[in-house]
C-alpha cells in the first residue's frame, strides 16, 4: 500500500457548515467511485436487453439455463469475485479515496426473484449473515487502503423507485405504498447501524439511491417522512454517522428538503445532500441550484452519481465539481465491454446466446450456458480486465489527457478566466473566492461582445463559444455509451486580445515519482487576421506562437518540464488579434 495516499481518510466524516470534516478537523473533499452491479446486478452492466435489465430477471434466466444447485454456486461465486482487494487496492492507487456501495435489499434478506408476501416479510424479516460478511470483507479492505466507505440502498423493499434500477418486480415503488416494504427498509437501516456504528471508515448511509422519478411525483410527499423514520431508527444505535439524503426524480429535485431544512430545527445535525448528474450540460448553471441550496441551508453537498459519458465530458463535469467544492462519486467502476469505466470486462465467446434466449430464442444447453457463465467469471477479475487509465486520468484531469477548450475553470470571471484583460503575477493557483469585476474594471466595448449562451453551454459567462464545424443551435453532452463527439458536436473558444483561460491539471505522486515530462499541446485556428496565443504555467510563461487563419492546426507540443506533485494551472492568453481553441492534450514525454 502506498503510504502517502489519503492521509484525509481518518476517523469519522461529518458534516461542518458547508463543507466535510474528517476526525482531525479537516476539510475532506470525496473522490471516489461507485460498484454497480455487484451487489445489485444491473442488465445493462451485462449488456442485456430489457428482458434481463434487472437481478430478480437475471437469477431467474441463470436457474433456468443451469438449475438451481448451480445457480447458487454461480451466484457465491459472482459476489466474491466482482468487488476483490485487488480492486480496492487499484483505486486507492489510482488516488480515490472513497468507494460507494450499492446494496440490494433482496440481497441481504434472501427474498427470492419472485418475490414474497410483504406481511410475511416483515414478521419473519431476517438479514444473511454469509452477505454481511461479503460487505464486513469489503470494509475491512477499505480500511486497510484508506478509502471511506459509504453504504447505498440502491434497491430498498419493494422498490423506491419503481423500475429496474432497484429491482423493482412490477415496475411500482412498493416503498411508498405499501407499509410493511417501508417497515423493512426501516429494520435493514437500523440493522446496518448497529453493525456499523463504530466503525469510522463507513463515512455515511446513503439512505435511498433516487427515490421516486417523475411520473410517480404523487408519492413525493411521502419520501421525507420515511427519511425521518430512517434516521429516527438510526439514531437510536448510531449517534456518530452521517445520513445522506437523494431528491426525488434521479436524484435531481431538492424540492423535498425545503421543510427539512427550512423553519425550525434541521432533520438532522449530521447531513450531506446529494445530486446526479448525466448526459448533460457541464456548467456552473446547470448545478445553480444546488449550489443555492448549500448556502441557503448551510449543509455540504454530493455530486453522488455522475458518468456513463465520454472522456472529453469527465475532464469537464468532474472539473465542475472540484471547483465548487463539491465531493464526486463515479458511475461506475467496472462493466462489461467498455470503454468508459475504468475496468472492462472482456465478453465472454457465446455471449449472444444468453442475450437471444433473454429475447425468446433458442435455450442454450446447461454444460454450454455454464461454460459462457463461468468464464463471466474469470473475466471480471480485475487481471483479467481490460483496464483504461484514461478513464481515470479524465476524472482527476492527470496527464496524459485532452481537455476541451470551453471547460476552462470554473470559478467564476477573474479567477478562471477574463476578458480583456491581464491576470497578474502572483495569483496563487489554490484561490478559492470568485472575483466579479465591477463595470468600471471592464474594458471598453467588452460588454457587447457575443456571449456562450448562442450554444446554451456556459451561458452565464462573457465567453465566446461557438461551434466548430456546424449550425447546431444548442451544444449536446449525451453520450451515454462512451461516444466520441462528432465532428459537428464540437465547440470552440474564441480568444480576443486580452482574454484568457484557465485549466487546473494535477500532478500525482505515482506519475511525480516517474519523473516523466510533461508537455502541452493546442488545437487552434486563426480568427479574422489571425491571433497570438501565450502559454503559462503558474504564473510562468512557456511559450508564445502565433495562429494562422485557415485550417485547424495542432500547435506544440510544449515543454512544462516535471512539475510538482499538486494542482496546478494552465493558462492560454490572447496577446494580439484573436483566434478559436478546441482542445489542449496533456502529455508526457
Amino acid at each position: 500500500m502506498n503510504m502517502e495516499r489519503n492521509k484525509e481518510v481518518y476517523g469519522f466524516l461529518r458534516a461542518e457548515g458547508r463543507k466535510l470534516v474528517n476526525g482531525r478537523g479537516e476539510p475532506v473533499l470525496l473522490r471516489g467511485v461507485g460498484f454497480g452491479s455487484w451487489l445489485l446486478p444491473e442488465g445493462y452492466m451485462w449488456r442485456f436487453p430489457q428482458e434481463g435489465d434487472r437481478p430478480r430477471r437475471i437469477e431467474i434466466m441463470v436457474e433456468r439455463l443451469i438449475g438451481a444447485e448451480k445457480a447458487k454456486a454461480f451466484w457465491d461465486a459472482y459476489y466474491n469475485s466482482y468487488i476483490a482487494e485487488e480492486d480496492i487496492a487499484a483505486i486507492a492507487e489510482e488516488g480515490f479515496n472513497s468507494v460507494r456501495i450499492p446494496i440490494n435489499a433482496r440481497f441481504l434478506t434472501g427474498e427470492g426473484p419472485k418475490g414474497r408476501d410483504a406481511e410475511e416479510a416483515l414478521l419473519h424479516l431476517t438479514f444473511d449473515g454469509e452477505r454481511l460478511a461479503l460487505i464486513d470483507r469489503v470494509i475491512d479492505w477499505c480500511r486497510s487502503h484508506r478509502l471511506y466507505v459509504i453504504l447505498d440502498l440502491h434497491g430498498a423493499p419493494g422498490g423506491q423507485t419503481g423500475t429496474n434500477i432497484d429491482d423493482s418486480r412490477y415496475d411500482q415503488p412498493e416503498l411508498f405504498t405499501d407499509g410493511k416494504r417501508s417497515g423493512e427498509a426501516v429494520q435493514l437501516w437500523r440493522m446496518l447501524a448497529e453493525r456499523y456504528k463504530d466503525d469510522w471508515i463507513v463515512a455515511g448511509y446513503d439512505l435511498l439511491n433516487e427515490p421516486l422519478p417523475e411520473w410517480f411525483s404523487a408519492y413525493n410527499d411521502r419520501v421525507l417522512p420515511l427519511y425521518k423514520e430512517m434516521i429516527t431508527a438510526i439514531r437510536e444505535v448510531d449517534k456518530e454517522h452521517m445520513i445522506i439524503l437523494e431528491g426525488v426524480h434521479w436524484s435531481t429535485d431538492w424540492s423535498i428538503f425545503e421543510e427539512a431544512f427550512g423553519e425550525g430545527v434541521p432533520i438532522d445535525g449530521n447531513v450531506l445532500l446529494q445530486f446526479h448528474k448525466y448526459w448533460n450540460n457541464p456548467d456552473t448553471e446547470s448545478i445553480a441550484h444546488y449550489l443555492a441550496c448549500r448556502d441557503k441551508w448551510n449543509v455540504p453537498i454530493f455530486m453522488g452519481e455522475g458518468g456513463e459519458n465520454n472522456k472529453d465530458w469527465y475532464a469537464g463535469a468532474f472539473c465542475l465539481f472540484e471547483d465548487h467544492d463539491i465531493s464526486w462519486n463515479f458511475w461506475t467502476w467496472k462493466k462489461l465491454h467498455t470503454t468508459n469505466s475504468p475496468c472492462s470486462i472482456n465478453k465472454p465467446e457465446q455471449w449472444e446466446l444468453l442475450t437471444a434466449f433473454l429475447q425468446g430464442g433458442e435455450q442454450p444447453d446447461a454444460e454450454t450456458a455454464e461454460a459462457i457463465l463461468n468464464q463471466y467469471l474469470h473475466n471480471m477479475k480485475l487481471a483479467n480486465c481490460v483496464y483504461r487509465p484514461e478513464v481515470v486520468r479524465s476524472l482527476l484531469r492527470r496527464a496524459p489527457v485532452r481537455i476541451p477548450a470551453v471547460f476552462y475553470g470554473y470559478k467564476g470571471e477573474g479567477v478562471s478566466y477574463g476578458v480583456g484583460e491581464c491576470k497578474g503575477a502572483g495569483h496563487d493557483v489554490h484561490d478559492e473566492p470568485r472575483h466579479e469585476l465591477s463595470d468600471a474594471d471592464r474594458p471598453t466595448g467588452s460588454e457587447s461582445r457575443n456571449s456562450s449562451a448562442a450554444t446554451g453551454f456556459r451561458a452565464g459567462d462573457r465567453s465566446l463559444i461557438a461551434f466548430k464545424q456546424s449550425d447546431l443551435q444548442n451544444a449536446t453532452f449525451a453520450h451515454g455509451g462512451g461516444e466520441e463527439w462528432k465532428p459537428e458536436e464540437w465547440l470552440s473558444l474564441e480568444l480576443l486580445e486580452g482574454d484568457w483561460y484557465c485549466y487546473s491539471f494535477h500532478e500525482d505522486i505515482v506519475d511525480r515519482r516517474r519523473m516523466m515530462e510533461v508537455t502541452v499541446s493546442v488545437e487552434v485556428q486563426g480568427a479574422g487576421q489571425g491571433g497570438e496565443l501565450q502559454l503559462e504555467l503558474d504564473n510562468q510563461q512557456i511559450a508564445a506562437f502565433k495562429a494562422e487563419p485557415g485550417e485547424w492546426r495542432t500547435c506544440g507540443p510544449f515543454l512544462l518540464g516535471k512539475p510538482e506533485a499538486g494542482r496546478h494551472e494552465l493558462i492560454l492568453r490572447c496577446t494580439h488579434g484573436a483566434l478559436k481553441a478546441s482542445w489542449l492534450l496533456l502529455d508526457r514525454g
